[in-house]
């Protein structure tokens, strides 16, 4: 028998409405979950522990910490050979990118949920969790880090995000593609992820502002920051890393006093690149001493930002964590 822990923190996929037509909220045991599925991979025996039970959108970043780590004890367990959690979609690439920075195991850690709530008829929650577990006892799955079971498909915690607000196969992974889908019980790889990045888990900076940047978009927010005890900064920029005037002045500031400051890109694909100059422009905030975050998006560049401040990473370390995590 292959052994597999199941996590379950709330979201959809345990919610049911309170009342006819009424709010949903997450009220559905693990064990329930696992009882709601047709069919039980072949050779699996199932340990469900229930963590939370939130919607994803209610999580912070200490409760998101404590999974991890939760995550991580089970991996340890002699005998475990992967783990599913069960998580709310909205903040679902958040985790899983957390805990593919984190834990440091070839076990496979695979996260599912549901667009369709578990007393809806036609709810999508058993079949992911059924192949989710089919990916986390696969021997091919190991060395893939965390990755998001959606709809069959298999996708990198570091590529995939969320594409719509209610399709049951809104995970997409922007220009690179899934990893691989789950076709009648079994895995099918296509490709495999770049080598992974591991960072030390000493806890999250939880200072860390994200600023989404607009057209003639005022620098305030980065003023606020500057004036206030925050421990660095991610501006989601335009195109290649370039933002409206007076940011790089800030920026330079932040930077002077050791906070961080990190460009990402508000296109879903391509890269973050020093190349316009004139005011705020990817070249002059190159200038003032911005870290280019490269294909990271710009909520995925905070969490890696929250973990290298929280292991005390020198400014030097986070450019060449930023560089790594982004080749």
């Amino acid at each position: 028998m292959t052994h597999i822990t199941l996590i379950t923190t709330g979201g959809t996929i345990a919610s049911r409405s309170v009342s006819e037509g009424g709010p949903v909220v997450a009220a559905v045991a693990g064990q329930a979950l696992l009882d709601s599925l047709h069919d039980l991979p072949a050779g699996l025996e199932v340990v469900v522990e229930d963590f939370r039970a939130l919607g994803s959108y209610a999580l912070d970043l200490p409760t998101v910490h404590s999974l991890v780590a939760r995550i991580r004890a089970a991996l340890a367990i002699p005998g475990c050979a992967g783990v599913v959690v069960t998580h709310g979609t909205d903040t679902m690439e958040e985790t899983a990118f957390l805990a593919d920075l984190l834990i440091d195991s070839d076990k496979p850690v695979v996260f599912t949920g549901a667009q369709r709530h578990a007393g809806e008829a036609d709810t999508d929650g058993p079949r992911n969790i059924a192949d989710a577990l089919t990916v986390a006892a696969a021997e091919q799955a190991r060395g893939l880090g965390a990755m998001i079971l959606f709809e069959g498909d298999v996708h990198a915690a570091r590529d995939a995000s969320k594409t719509h607000t209610s399709r049951v196969d809104t995970f997409r992974s922007a220009g690179l593609g899934k990893l691989g889908e789950v076709d009648r019980g079994a895995l099918h790889l296509y490709r495999r992820p770049a080598e992974r990045l591991v960072l030390a888990d000493a806890g999250l900076e939880e200072r860390v502002e994200l600023i989404k940047l607009s057209l003639g978009a005022r620098p305030h927010y980065l003023e606020w920051c500057a004036a206030h005890d925050i421990r660095g900064v991610v501006l989601e920029a335009f195109g290649r890393g370039n933002a409206p005037q007076g940011y790089a002045s800030i920026a330079a500031r932040l930077v002077e006093r050791s906070v961080p400051v990190v460009v990402a890109s508000r296109c879903a694909e391509g890269r973050t690149a020093a190349i316009y100059g004139a005011d705020s422009g990817g070249a002059t905030l190159e200038q003032a001493g911005v870290i280019f975050a490269g294909t990271l998006s710009a909520i995925k560049a905070r969490l890696m930002l929250c973990a290298l401040l929280g292991a005390g990473a020198s400014m030097d370390e986070m450019r060449a964590a930023f560089a790594a995590k982004s080749a």
